[in-house]
């Protein structure tokens, strides 16, 4: 243990990345105060103090960079590349999370000027490992997508089945087919029918759906195979 123990480590930090969905997967940026990325837009990161843990450091960082917390953070991987960081070694733990963006004022503070959602498209030319941690944070979330069930932390409460195939387009990057898509998901029984319809609407008003928790859950416990 340190000798001063709220003193940072500056050999390892965390970096998160969190999804957000509006109809667009999106990404939380943060722009750099200072430091040798001052002016350039990365992911949420920052040093792991002494005297806590990791998940207790991500939280910190998160909270205390954007704004955000009370999120279910879970953690990726650790990402060490000998050349991650300039002029020393610094090993970085990766922590993912799936949001509303709505849900959530933005508050830039601690070493971040500006806080924002960027589309995936537009999240490029990040500082250090930041664009490998993202890509690969993609490639975990289209993975899973196909093996847990998404979608709960990133709708509404009530929804559509056109915007539960929207989200799972906007993540899996591909276009599907409608028929095949919503039999697939009335067969798993994970929808329940909220025998209402949408207000308000300039077209023909869908049904709403909620998910049943119950089946949320046990598929989340034990997975599924959910190909397309």
């Amino acid at each position: 243990m340190s000798q001063f123990p709220d003193q940072v480590i500056d050999a390892l930090s965390i970096d998160t990345v969190i999804f957000g969905f509006d109809g667009t997967l999106k990404v939380l940026l943060v722009k750099h105060a200072e430091g040798i990325s001052e002016g350039r837009w990365a992911l949420p990161g920052g040093w792991i103090k002494y005297n806590e843990g990791l998940d207790d450091a991500a939280y910190r960082i998160l909270s205390s960079l954007t704004g955000v917390k009370d999120i279910y953070l879970k953690q990726l991987q650790a990402f060490g590349s000998l050349d991650r960081f300039p002029d020393k070694r610094v090993v970085t733990v990766a922590y993912y999370s799936l949001i509303q963006p709505e849900e959530y004022d933005l508050i830039p503070g601690f070493t971040a000027s500006d806080a924002k959602w960027f589309d995936l498209q537009d999240a490029v030319d990040l500082p250090y490992d930041h664009d490998q941690i993202l890509a690969h944070s993609i490639q975990h979330l289209r993975h899973i997508v196909q093996h847990e069930p998404i979608g709960f932390n990133l709708l509404p409460e009530r929804f559509t089945l056109f915007q539960l195939q929207r989200l799972y387009e906007a993540i899996l990057g591909i276009t599907l087919d409608k028929p095949n898509f919503r039999r697939k998901i009335m067969k798993m029984n994970l929808l329940a029918d909220c025998h209402e319809k949408e207000a308000g609407v300039p077209y023909r008003a869908a049904k709403l759906y909620r998910f049943d928790k119950q089946i949320y859950d046990q598929l989340l416990e034990k997975g599924f195979n959910f190909e397309f």
